[in-house]
């Protein structure tokens, strides 16, 4: 086997391996696959390298790791390793016919990916479960989610759950930016939690894309904290003749808004 190229190497260690963590909140149809550990020796096609050219070594691993991920998950859909070159803003160009999201963090790497005809479009998110940094709370949050911050944090201080906020965030960009391919800033989306069933769903502050004949107002997602990390995922699952999973509200003509599959 030629170790040097993507193509011909494999990217899970050999042996049985565990599911992958975000699986629990990234279910079929997608397909996940994460890492604790860099995979510094994972190889890389030719764009990718030049992409990382000259970033430093931390940069180096989290793309390599994450790219690896990529593939591992590309090959839970039964799909061959392939490039997968980053846009102007960083975000991943799948192969025809694949969505996904790549998540990496301190102590972290995750990629979840699916088919088109199931999938319109995924975000995951990564994150320490550790403060934000002095400022960003503010930075990020709009006045009611504050007030759930703070509430939660009095009531539940085992988890950051203004990280959380910030994690849950990134997931809706990730799912937003393929659907539109344009900025979503941080106040955008009004992000609310069920601390119990371990949800969260965002509702756009501004005008979303038009979907299966209906505007796109909001999205439905699921959260996770185990082993130090706090994790988002966002899968929206297409369902031809029924209100998309993953899609918290729509409307249409100025009907009703009307509630969504839970993931």
């Amino acid at each position: 086997m030629d170790r040097s190229n993507p193509a011909t190497t494999a990217a899970r260690p050999s042996g049985p391996r565990p599911p992958a963590l975000i699986v629990a909140i990234a279910p079929e149809p997608a397909a996940a696959f994460d890492t604790r550990a860099d995979i510094l020796d994972a190889p890389l096609f030719p764009g990718e390298r030049e992409t990382v050219r000259r970033a430093v070594a931390s940069r180096c691993a989290e793309f390599t790791t994450g790219r690896a991920c990529a593939r591992g998950a590309l090959a839970g859909l039964g799909l061959a390793a392939c490039e997968i070159p980053t846009g102007p803003r960083g975000e991943p160009h799948w192969p025809r016919g694949v969505v996904g999201s790549i998540a990496h963090c301190d102590g972290y790497r995750g990629a979840v990916v699916g088919h088109t005809e199931q999938i319109v479009s995924i975000g995951i998110d990564a994150e320490p479960n550790r403060p934000l940094p002095d400022g960003v709370l503010e930075a990020v949050s709009l006045p009611e989610e504050a007030n759930w911050v703070d509430r939660l944090l009095a009531t539940a201080p085992e988890i950051r759950w203004d990280r959380l906020l910030f994690c849950t965030k990134e997931a809706v960009y990730k799912t937003w930016f393929p659907l539109t391919r344009s900025w979503l800033d941080f106040q955008d989306a009004m992000v609310t939690v069920d601390p119990v069933n371990e949800r969260f769903t965002a509702r756009l502050r501004v005008a979303g894309p038009a979907f299966q004949g209906r505007e796109l107002i909001g999205f439905s997602g699921r959260f996770l904290v185990r082993d130090g990390l706090i994790l988002t995922s966002i899968v929206l699952v297409r369902r031809p003749r029924a209100v998309p999973s993953g899609m918290l509200l729509a409307r249409s003509s100025g009907a009703a808004a009307m509630a969504a599959d839970a993931l």
